[in-house]
């Protein structure tokens, strides 16, 4: 579809995705401005919400296409884009943040709280960074992101405990969420776009990328515990979910739409159509329920779709510069362009350069996943997190800055994983 846009387009598509780019970085600002200038303070929490970013500049882009080119053009791009992985983040987020859902997940979280030789409001914090990440290459990441961030809320990403160690436990989350889905080859979004292309199964991921993820993921949720370990004075999230009491069945039940929800998670007019199921049973039984995360989860969706119409634009400049890079130099380049392009965008266009090698492929994928966390467009499910999380943070706002500085040390240890074992 690209190859049928004006340059001059193409050029302005990479011209609004630097802007938001620029945007996403400055959002912070936004709402400090709002808090200073009150009569506009709407307008500044609009330009100040992470999630509505891209998806308003790449209505700005549709907009000009219809305008420099036609109402045809515009559109035919638009549904041309696949937009599966924002409705699947969308279904997966509210499912997975329902109450009974949470309700198992603390209830397995305290169960093995009590087996841990360490205080509880340790192994609590340890496990929710290294557990429920790694559990992503089951549940997906988006799913695992959810649950981790209502467990984690409560006892770490609150208002009263210091921007640095939050920042840095943020950092290790992102980072661990983004590099514990790559045990299977269905979980993590960047490993989804080039397993079919290039036979990777299970299997493979685990052998080649999951026990090195592993390791890394249990050194960065040890290292952000040792860090936290002054400010944890709670224990297992369950001030997360009011009325813990659930019946077993409604629990089983959520489970079971959970489970189908990412069995077909390829399929959004199936996943669509167990969730408005799903609906139809949180309204049957709605005493067992908390309000379900729409406004939340759909933000994070409209931030993903805006990604996704913007990141289609990028390739006549991103594909050249990816495969100009020699095994050594692309696993950095990887990481690095991660954190401005969303990294199943960037391993998507590595499945099509053609005659690429296998020590390629697997620097551009390490790179990838290793790179996640360092930004909120670095990997899919990040925008869910700080959906989830901004409200515990100064400003309710969560600074691109201090975000980078707390994934750096996380990134460093999954990159060395990656590289040295």
């Amino acid at each position: 579809m690209t190859q049928d846009i004006p340059p001059f387009l193409l050029q302005l598509a990479a011209v609004f995705f630097g802007a938001a780019v620029l945007h996403t970085l400055l959002a912070k600002q936004f709402e400090r401005l709002a808090h200073r200038y009150p009569r506009h303070a709407g307008l500044f929490h609009l330009l100040g919400e992470v999630e509505v970013v891209f998806g308003f500049w790449a209505i700005a882009l549709v907009l000009c296409l219809a305008v420099f080119g036609s109402s045809k053009l515009a559109l035919d791009y638009a549904e041309s884009r696949q937009y599966t992985e924002p409705l699947f983040v969308f279904v997966v987020m509210v499912v997975a943040a329902s109450r009974p859902v949470l309700v198992a997940a603390v209830q397995v979280t305290a169960l093995l709280v009590r087996l841990l030789p360490v205080p509880a409001p340790i192994a609590a914090a340890w496990l929710g960074l290294a557990l429920v990440p790694l559990a992503g290459s089951l549940i997906t990441e988006p799913a695992a992101m959810t649950l981790a961030a209502l467990m984690l809320a409560p006892q770490i990403f609150r208002s009263n405990m210091p921007e640095p160690p939050k920042y840095f436990a943020l950092g290790v989350l992102f980072v661990n969420v983004s590099i514990g889905g790559t045990l299977t080859s269905f979980a993590a979004p960047p490993v989804l776009m080039v397993a079919g292309a290039w036979g990777w199964t299970s299997s493979f991921m685990a052998q080649t990328f999951g026990w090195k993820a592993a390791i890394a993921v249990l050194v960065n949720a040890t290292l952000a515990v040792a860090v936290l370990r002054p400010h944890l004075g709670h224990g297992v999230a369950h001030d997360a979910v009011p009325g813990l009491r659930v019946p077993y069945p409604i629990i089983a039940i959520h489970l079971a739409f959970l489970a189908a929800v990412v069995a077909l998670a390829h399929h959004p007019v199936a996943f669509l159509g167990l969730f408005l199921m799903f609906l139809g049973f949180t309204q049957a039984y709605e005493r067992h329920q908390n309000p379900l995360i729409l406004k939340e989860a759909l933000l994070v969706a409209f931030f993903l779709a805006g990604l996704v119409v913007l990141g289609g634009m990028q390739q006549w400049w991103l594909q050249p510069f990816v495969s100009s890079m020699s095994p050594g130099v692309l696993f950095f380049g990887a990481a690095a362009l991660t954190a401005i392009t969303d990294n199943a965008a960037l391993t998507y266009l590595g499945s099509l350069i053609e005659g690429i090698s296998d020590e390629a492929k697997y620097m551009l994928v390490a790179g990838a996943v290793a790179g996640g966390g360092l930004t909120v467009i670095a990997n899919a499910p990040n925008p869910a997190g700080v959906a989830l999380l901004k409200r515990g943070f100064a400003d309710e706002s969560i600074g691109a800055l201090g975000l980078l500085l707390g994934a750096l040390v996380p990134t460093a240890v999954a990159a060395a994983a990656f590289l040295l074992l």
